[in-house]
């Protein structure tokens, strides 16, 4: 998927270089912050501030590059209104500057190189100084699989170079914000998944979770992907990492998802495939064994019997076999099931 870029001077990001009339600064700065992150009260005191957006859009995912010349505060209401953002995580990387996020009971005093968590859905307040340039990733909080309690916990905290995630996740970050548009598609996909991993990684350690750990929301999500599995078995480009893109949770997410089936998500779809083939041996007496396998998203007859034996004890022919000679009725249920 191609990145969809937008640049600008203080409003907005739209292909202008041009500033704003200097009785628009405000307001244009104004819309220029609302259009990336929301539609959110601001506050510029003194002189009116200019500065420059520059934004662009990776599925779900937001970019942007925020440099600005006066001292700013957002002060969001709960719930982010219709544009979307109310459910979105803000994860910001201060490069020049100094910053003060306030969120969740928390304070967290920002220096160049340190990162910073917050949640579009509560008040918060970001003041900055003069100058100062931010690299941003805007994600929805299901990417993650956190929720409102847990992201509670995470806002508002400094991660800086000197902290084992910080140091990582920080120039992955700007690379994946800087590469827009220079990057190919796939390079710019691998490196976003890598920063939500290492975000998913820098969340578990400051909630403590382990692999077991499971929450309602984390099986809800996981039914509706083994339903999502159900329905695209005889795509034979399913996999993980599609499943992954097509939800929009990291890899690394979905295994954890999976950890509580007793099979990972390459055998879980296996299993579902093997289901729905011997099914199908049995019912379609006519089809031949290689038509069955590649209905059902095998792309390898040999492996498909191969797999099968190792499932089943018996190989497809023999276990068709046996149902030619069982009395009519469903499929024996001598075999256990997939």
């Amino acid at each position: 998927m191609a990145p969809d870029v937008h640049e600008g001077r203080a409003h907005g990001g739209y292909r202008s270089t041009d500033a704003p009339p200097a009785h628009r600064g405000r307001a244009a700065w104004h819309e220029a912050l609302a259009r990336t992150f929301g539609a959110v009260p601001l506050t510029v005191p003194g002189e009116p501030s200019t500065g420059t957006v520059r934004t662009s859009s990776l599925g779900r995912l937001r970019t942007a590059t925020v440099e600005g010349e006066g001292p700013s505060a957002l002060r969001p209401r709960p719930r982010v209104g219709p544009d979307g953002r109310g459910d979105h995580l803000v994860v910001t990387l201060l490069e020049t500057g100094t910053a003060r996020l306030e969120q969740d009971g928390r304070e967290a005093d920002l220096g160049p190189g340190d990162l910073v968590v917050h949640d579009l859905a509560r008040p918060f307040r970001l003041d900055f100084t003069r100058a100062f340039r931010t690299k941003s990733l805007v994600l929805p909080r299901d990417v993650l699989g956190l929720s409102e309690s847990e992201t509670a916990q995470v806002t508002a905290r400094r991660f800086g170079a000197d902290t084992p995630l910080g140091c990582l996740l920080a120039p992955l970050l700007a690379g994946l914000v800087d590469g827009v548009g220079d990057f190919p598609p796939r390079t710019l996909k691998l490196v976003a998944r890598n920063t939500v991993d290492l975000l998913g990684m820098l969340a578990d350690e400051v909630l403590g979770r382990t692999a077991a750990d499971s929450t309602g929301g984390d099986r809800a999500l996981l039914l509706r992907i083994q339903e999502f599995i159900d329905r695209n078995l005889a795509d034979p480009e399913l996999s993980p990492e599609a499943i992954a893109r097509a939800h929009q949770i990291s890899l690394r997410y979905l295994h954890k998802l999976f950890e509580g089936e007793d099979a990972t998500v390459r055998r879980w779809i296996q299993r579902r495939r093997l289901k729905e083939c011997r099914h199908d041996l049995a019912l379609h007496r006519n089809t031949t064994i290689s038509a069955v396998a590649h209905r059902w998203g095998f792309t390898s007859a040999a492996h498909f019997s191969r797999v099968f034996r190792d499932a089943y004890g018996m190989a497809p022919r023999e276990w068709r076999g046996i149902q030619e000679s069982a009395p009519a009725g469903p499929p024996s249920a001598r075999l256990v099931e997939a």
